[in-house]
């Protein structure tokens, strides 16, 4: 495989949906207060059953560093704790963490100068990696100078909620330099055949080999989609509903080809439904006509095949991901620091993202600031 996809990704060049809408440049997390996060929960713990949701305040604080410093204090194994989804190091962040109901008494002892249970609720099952709606975000952006930055932005944020967001995963999904992407690309290409990990493997590095393994393959997938996003944003597509297109109904999430435009594009227009993108895997509901001329386009581009992913069906199950989301209760005041920006978006999407279209520039953070980062898809 050659280092053509790899190199179009190290200086990465998305298109904005607002580009021709001039931006307010400045500057994201120059401290943590800067970048609130709070999950919005799928569902409320019960009040009863072996497990504790708790509330949790962290500040500077990583994914790892709680997890650390959750094992530790109470005792237990990672793999006792439960999270809904990973957040950012350099931000206030709430979000819940299930426990063993049998460390109850110990709770206390888990309040530092930067991390602070809020409350703990009791429920039946452990919490489980993507069960959250989404985050809700507040977030300030310094250092803006350029005149009318206020203006400017509110055009950008009309734009955004009529046509929507391009839903692109965010650059941090691919590691420092493209790194975990090009350990996806290589693990899918030809070379990589033979790094495949093995179900009947008794080395005691597969679990987390495995691990890796899917966030790399996830990584891949999502560059893949993301060219496929961009590619159809480029040609003016992205608002326009085309024969074999994979339509996702917003209310439920169900899946079905696109096959009588003349009744399909109104509902797309009443945003009754979405277009997907691909997210490659044998379980992978595959487009037809168009839409399928251009996914293969992608992967050709990149010398893949579906049978690649066939080789990792157990870690790369293949799905569809909306091409556009649209963010809920998008608003932004002017403040003596800067534009401060209060939205809310569903599982799975990037905060950086919607912030690129107000900023006009790459936004590469310590951590993903979606809602769920489940390497599996």
């Amino acid at each position: 495989m050659n280092d053509e996809p790899q190199n179009e990704f190290s200086s990465p060049n998305w298109p904005l949906l607002t580009a021709d809408l001039p931006g307010i440049a400045g500057t994201l997390k120059s401290q943590p207060e800067d970048f609130e996060v709070e999950e919005i929960p799928a569902y409320p713990p019960s009040g009863d059953g072996e497990h504790l949701f708790l509330w949790i305040e962290k500040r500077g604080v990583s994914a790892d560093e709680l997890t650390r410093h959750l094992s530790r204090t109470l005792d237990i194994s990672p793999g006792d704790l439960g999270t809904a989804g990973l957040k950012d190091k350099q931000a206030v962040t709430r979000q819940f963490v299930s426990v063993p109901r049998r460390i109850e008494s110990l709770l206390p002892s888990l309040n530092t100068d930067n991390i602070r249970v809020l409350s703990s609720t009791p429920h039946k099952n452990k919490l489980r990696t993507g069960h959250l709606h989404g985050n809700r975000f507040r977030v300030l952006v310094r250092d803006v100078v350029e005149p009318d930055a206020l203006t400017k932005a509110n055009a950008i944020a009309e734009r955004l909620r009529l046509s929507g967001l391009p839903n692109y995963f965010g650059s941090q999904r691919f590691g420092n330099n493209g790194s975990t992407l090009k350990q996806g690309l290589s693990l899918l290409s030809e070379t990589g055949a033979s790094s495949e990990p093995s179900r009947k493997s008794r080395d005691r590095h597969r679990s987390s080999r495995q691990f890796l393994h899917r966030l790399a393959l996830s990584a891949a997938q999502s560059w893949l989609f993301n060219q496929v996003l961009a590619e159809r944003l480029r040609d003016g597509l992205l608002d326009r509903v085309l024969l074999g297109d994979v339509m996702q109904v917003c209310a439920t999430g169900g899946l079905f080809i696109a096959q009588d435009l003349a009744a399909e594009q109104p509902r797309f227009d009443a945003q009754e439904t979405v277009m997907t993108g691909p997210m490659f895997g044998p379980k992978m509901k595959p487009t037809t006509d168009e839409p399928a001329v251009r996914e293969q386009r992608v992967l050709d581009a990149a010398q893949l095949s579906p049978d690649a992913f066939r080789r990792y069906g157990h870690l790369t199950d293949g799905t569809r991901r909306p091409l556009l989301v649209r963010p809920d209760d998008l608003q932004i005041t002017s403040t003596p620091d800067g534009l401060l920006f209060e939205f809310a978006l569903p599982s799975g999407c990037y905060a950086t993202v919607l912030l690129q279209e107000f900023m006009k520039a790459d936004i590469v953070t310590d951590e993903s600031s979606q809602s769920s980062q489940s390497p599996k898809s």
